[in-house]
């Protein structure tokens, strides 16, 4: 009897506790789906129900009257800002109220607390400040025959298996393409490394960059229980990366350094980008020439501040690691979807690839000649917001604010407390047909001449919105725009039968991947 009277306490207080927990929202009158005792809206995700796309999509959707409605990460309160000008406000206009990210793993995690996306307060803007010089046009330029020397590479790999073939195409899942060249792309120009992981696809750059990138269901808990539970992560020391993972990109990037400081060793790398920057070398400069597309985010006044403060080498480290990610998983994602849409779109495909071989005639490829290509960049946007590898941003709010009413029915404003986050569904905005007409499919031509003027300021975010947007988007479009630029010039792409039509995200991880893999066929162009 007394274990009863104890079972009913234990569950009477239990429920008590997750009324109060979960009552944040309903309060105020904002808009939420119904939730399960300490796992909030999370169980469609833990349980591979659905994919975090089709979740906050589906959120974003279902109220269309809200300013914003509201989610429950685990115990956590979570908002999803929907309104135009209330997204302007957060991102632009009171940037210092949510100038953070949420995730908090600075003091656990030595390595990847300290880069750019997981600093905080003044230390980001110190260190956004001290890279913004890294990222401009004038050094993309010099990084470019880096791109094409990859880009080469990959195209000699691929022309032997098609010459090789007994049928005259080969079918392939082009992830795997787009992540060897990603791969090797990044180890060139930020860590000084000749890979060819076509050729040699257990190089062992490669394997740490896979094991870095594809987290498993711990890890991605992990993130989740650093966003909800900070305190009793830090309490365990539970940390995002593996030892091995951490001490190689230590070991790469501080050896590398030391290197060329002793022999005097200059390559137009981030590696010699990060060393600049610690001296001081780097100022921000505007850049003349023609910017890298529709895409691109523009450095605010935060970046182009002097700063003077010391780095240590594991600052630098993190930074050529942040880098690395990036550039592993989100570029070989818009890669692996645009080669995707260009199989499943043979005229959108041809008329890009007249243009790439008008631009050949020319006999220029430089960084000028590839942004002066309209149709490519057209393209390029397009993937970009059809497919988006960033799905969604978040802000922690480091000051209590008012957002405002959440329906013209509400009759109190919602004070955001300090300590809370929001999340910005880029994504679904980019899914929204009152700004993106018959969103689902793929049209190049949103973003020609005659009609991107049409495209409200803030709808399309691929990269971010605000001050801390991606600082990278400059050489994510470079890359991109090279790849598909030497790939269409030689190979034709097409369906197969294992390409799956119509595509569908699979549930079984947090990235965006497709149900039954991204099979195409290529062939050799005549």
């Amino acid at each position: 009897m007394i274990i009863y009277i104890w079972l009913a306490a234990l569950i009477a207080a239990l429920f008590l506790y997750c009324r109060q927990l979960y009552s944040r929202f309903s309060q105020y009158g904002v808009k939420h789906k119904p939730t399960i005792p300490l796992l909030g809206n999370m169980a469609p995700i833990l349980f591979k129900r659905q994919h975090m796309v089709q979740c906050l999509t589906e959120l974003y959707s279902e109220h269309p009257k809200e300013r914003f409605v509201g989610r429950y990460e685990f115990t956590k309160p979570k908002l999803l800002v929907k309104d135009l000008e209330l997204l302007k406000k957060i991102a632009v206009k009171d940037f210092e109220h949510f100038l953070d990210h949420a995730l908090s793993v600075n003091s656990v995690d030595p390595l990847f607390g300290r880069t750019l996306f997981a600093l905080k307060g003044q230390e980001w803007k110190d260190m956004r400040s001290m890279l913004s010089p890294a990222f401009t046009s004038s050094k993309m330029k010099h990084m470019l025959p880096l791109i094409v020397e990859v880009g080469n590479q990959m195209m000699v790999s691929l022309k032997k298996q098609l010459k090789e073939s007994e049928h005259g195409y080969i079918d392939l899942d082009c992830r795997e393409l787009a992540t060897h060249y990603a791969n090797d792309v990044i180890a060139s120009c930020a860590f000084g490394l000749r890979v060819d992981s076509h050729s040699e696809p257990d190089n062992e750059f490669y394997k740490m960059g896979y094991v870095a990138t594809n987290y498993t269901f711990g890890q991605i808990l992990k993130f989740y229980g650093y966003s909800a539970i900070p305190r009793v992560m830090k309490a365990f020391g539970l940390t995002v990366l593996s030892d091995s993972t951490r001490d190689f990109f230590n070991h790469l990037v501080i050896d590398t350094m030391r290197d060329r400081e002793e022999h005097g060793i200059v390559r137009p790398d981030m590696i010699h980008l990060l060393m600049e920057a610690k001296k001081g070398r780097l100022t921000h400069e505007e850049s003349k020439d023609a910017d890298a597309g529709f895409a691109t985010v523009e450095e605010s006044d935060v970046g182009k501040k002097s700063v003077n403060r010391a780095w240590t080498d594991t600052d630098l480290t993190a930074q050529a690691f942040v880098f690395f990610l990036a550039g592993f998983e989100t570029i070989s994602t818009a890669m692996t979807f645009l080669m995707y849409e260009l199989a499943l779109n043979p005229e959108v495909q041809e008329k890009l690839a007249k243009e790439i071989r008008e631009q050949e005639k020319s006999g220029k490829f430089d960084y000028g000649s590839v942004q002066r290509m309209t149709y490519l960049d057209m393209v390029v946007s397009e993937i970009l917001r059809r497919w988006p590898p960033a799905i969604a941003t978040d802000r922690l709010c480091i000051k209590d604010y008012n957002l405002g009413k959440p329906n013209d029915e509400a009759t109190t404003d919602y004070i955001m407390k300090a300590g809370e986050s929001l999340n910005i569904p880029v994504t679904a905005f980019h899914h929204d047909p009152q700004y993106f007409p018959d969103p689902f499919k793929f049209d190049p031509e949103r973003f020609s001449e005659e009609n991107k003027h049409k495209i409200k300021p803030s709808t399309y975010m691929p990269f971010g919105i605000g001050p801390r947007n991606c600082i990278g988007s400059r050489f994510a479009l470079c890359e991109i725009k090279v790849m598909i630029y030497q790939l269409l010039l030689h190979v034709e792409l097409s369906p197969c039968e294992r390409t799956p039509i119509p595509a569908q995200l699979t549930t079984d991880t947090v990235r965006l991947r497709l149900k039954g893999g991204h099979y195409l066929r290529m062939k050799l162009r005549t």
